[in-house]
C-alpha cells in the first residue's frame, strides 16, 4: 500500500522523521526513503531497498548524517521515493500514496505538450511519483499543480511535498487514504497513520478532509484548498491494513475489529455443538476473534503463534508461492491447544484462498477435530481500483471468481450481482463450494451491512468497491 510521514520543526527533524517513517513499515516491504531540507545545506535524500532488511537497519547511518528542519519519508511497496525535483517552481521533494489507472493517457498528454521523457523503472513502468510531479509542473504554482494532478488522476492520490518553506500535504480528493496532523510546541507532523507520532511527543491536531490541501509549518496547519463534501475512505484499512492503534475519521482500528467480531458472532449458528475455542489468524485476525469470543462466550485461544523476529512479511516476494510458503513458516502451532478441539478460525479475509487452506490443513495435521472459518469481511469480488494492495493479474485469482466460473462457465456472468448478495441462493452456493474447496467444517462470511455497521460511518462515506463493485 505505502505510507508517508513528514515533519516541520523549528529544530532538527531527522530523529522524528526516522521513527515516524519507520512506524509505517507494516504498509510496505520494497522501498523506503527520506528527504530533508536544511536552511544552510539545502536538500538531501536517501533511498534504500528494504526487501531483506528492515527500515531501521538500512537507515541507521542517515540518522547521524542527515540534517534538516523539514523532512518527508515514505515506506513504499513499489516505486522508489521521495524524489527531488527541480522545476520552474524551484526545488522540492515529493512522496505519494495511491494508484494511477490512466498512466498511459496522462503520459501521452504530457508528451503532446512537449515534455521530453520519463525515467523507466525495472519492468518498464513509470514511477508514479515522477508522473505526479510532472503533472504538478504543468501549472503556474504548486497549489494549482496539485489540484490539477488530483483532478487528472483516475484512481487515488495523497501526497506530501517538501519545500524550503515547509510541507504541502494533500489528501486524495475522495479521501480514500488518511492524512493526520500532529502537533507539539516546536513542530508539526503529517502522517498516514495517526499513531505514528504519539510516542514522539505529538498530540493529534486534526485530519485533513477529502481533497484538502494544507501548508504545514512548525507554527501550524493552514488550509490552502478546502475539503470536498464527498468521501470514500477504504474500509479495508480497518479490516486489515491499518495498525491497531490508528484511528481514521475518529474510528479506532482495534475497536472496529472488536465490533466486527461481535457482529459475526451475533448472526452465527452451528448445526451441532459449538466450537471449543475461537482463534484469530495472527496478526490481523486476532482482534476480530477477541470480539467474537467476547460476544459469543466461546473462549478465545491462540493455537497459532506468529514468529516474526527474522521473517519478512508474507507478501514480500514476487511469487505468490513464495509468499504462501513464508506465511506458513511463520505460524508455530501450540499442539496442546489444537489436538482434539473444534476451532473457530477468524481471518481478516479470504482473497485467493491459498494461505488459509494451508493453515486449515496445518490445524488438521496437528489434531484439530473441526475448523470453522469466519472471514471478517465479505468475499472480495473485484480487484481494487484505488489502492495498490491488489496487483492480481486476473480477477480469476480471486477464489470467489474462480468458483463462479466453475458454476456459471464464466467469471463474469450476467447475474454477478446475485453472488455478492448474502440473501440469494447463488451466494450460498458459492460459499458452500468455497467451504468444500477449503476443507472447512463450516464457512460464513461477514455481511457487508454488518461490516459497515462495525465501522460506524455512513455507508456512502466508505469505499466498498472490492466487495460489491460500487464506485
Amino acid at each position: 500500500m505505502s505510507g508517508f510521514f513528514g515533519v516541520a520543526s523549528k529544530e532538527d527533524c531527522v530523529f522524528d522523521l526516522f521513527f515516524g517513517t519507520d512506524y509505517h513499515s507494516h504498509l510496505g516491504t520494497r522501498r523506503a526513503g527520506m528527504a530533508v531540507y536544511d536552511r544552510g545545506k539545502g536538500f538531501d535524500r536517501s533511498i534504500h531497498n528494504i526487501e531483506n532488511s528492515p527500515f531501521r537497519t538500512k537507515f541507521d547511518s542517515e540518522v547521524s548524517e542527515m540534517r534538516g528542519q523539514y523532512g518527508i519519508g515514505c515506506i513504499s511497496d513499489y516505486e522508489p521515493q521521495p524524489l527531488i525535483v527541480r522545476s520552474h517552481h524551484g526545488t522540492y521533494a515529493i512522496v505519494t500514496v495511491g494508484k494511477i489507472n490512466n498512466t498511459g493517457e496522462l503520459v501521452d498528454r504530457i508528451f503532446a505538450g512537449g515534455h521530453s521523457h520519463f525515467m523507466e523503472m525495472s519492468g518498464g513502468d513509470i514511477n508514479q511519483t515522477e508522473l505526479v510531479a510532472t503533472l504538478i509542473n504543468q501549472k503556474e504554482n504548486l497549489l494549482e499543480g496539485i489540484r490539477y494532478a488530483q483532478e487528472s488522476i483516475d484512481g487515488s492520490m495523497s501526497l506530501l511535498l517538501l519545500t524550503p518553506r515547509g510541507i504541502l500535504a494533500a489528501r486524495d480528493r475522495l479521501g480514500r487514504t488518511p492524512v493526520a496532523v500532529g502537533k507539539k510546541p516546536e513542530a508539526r507532523c503529517v502522517s498516514f497513520e495517526s499513531f505514528a507520532y504519539l510516542n514522539l511527543g505529538y498530540a493529534s491536531e486534526r485530519e485533513l478532509g477529502p481533497g484538502e490541501i494544507a501548508a504545514v509549518t512548525p507554527e501550524g496547519v493552514e488550509t490552502l484548498s478546502a475539503p470536498g463534501g464527498d468521501m470514500k475512505i477504504c474500509t479495508f484499512l480497518w479490516v486489515y491494513y491499518g495498525y491497531p492503534t490508528s484511528s481514521y475519521e475518529g474510528v479506532n482500528v482495534e475497536e472496529m475489529r472488536y465490533n466486527c467480531g461481535a457482529l459475526l458472532a451475533k448472526r452465527d449458528s452451528f448445526p451441532g455443538a459449538r466450537p471449543d475455542n475461537v482463534a484469530g489468524v495472527p496478526d490481523s485476525g486476532t482482534a476480530h476473534a477477541v470480539g467474537y469470543a467476547n460476544a459469543s462466550g466461546i473462549p478465545f485461544s491462540r493455537p497459532l503463534i506468529k514468529y516474526t523476529p527474522t521473517w519478512p512479511r508474507s507478501f514480500m516476494p514476487t511469487l505468490q508461492s513464495q509468499r504462501d510458503l513464508i506465511a506458513h513458516m511463520k505460524l508455530i502451532p501450540v499442539h496442546e491447544l489444537i489436538k482434539g478441539r473444534s476451532l473457530l478460525l477468524i481471518d481478516d479475509s479470504i482473497v485467493r484462498g491459498t494461505q488459509l487452506r494451508e493453515t486449515t490443513d496445518f490445524l488438521y495435521k496437528h489434531g484439530a477435530r473441526e475448523v470453522h472459518a469466519r472471514p471478517a469481511c465479505p468475499p472480495p469480488m473485484f480487484g481494487c481500483k484505488y489502492l495498490n494492495f491488489s496487483r492480481s493479474a486476473s480477477l480469476d485469482d480471486l477464489i470467489s471468481r474462480r468458483v463462479i466460473k466453475e458454476l456459471e462457465g464464466t467469471s463474469t456472468p450476467e447475474n454477478l450481482d446475485s453472488y455478492s448478495d448474502p440473501d440469494t441462493a447463488e451466494y450460498q452456493t458459492m460459499v458452500d463450494t468455497i467451504c468444500k474447496k477449503m476443507n472447512f467444517t463450516s464457512l460464513r462470511y461477514h455481511r457487508l451491512d454488518d461490516m459497515v455497521e462495525s465501522v460506524g460511518l455512513p455507508k456512502c462515506r466508505l469505499c466498498t468497491y472490492c466487495w460489491n463493485g460500487e464506485e
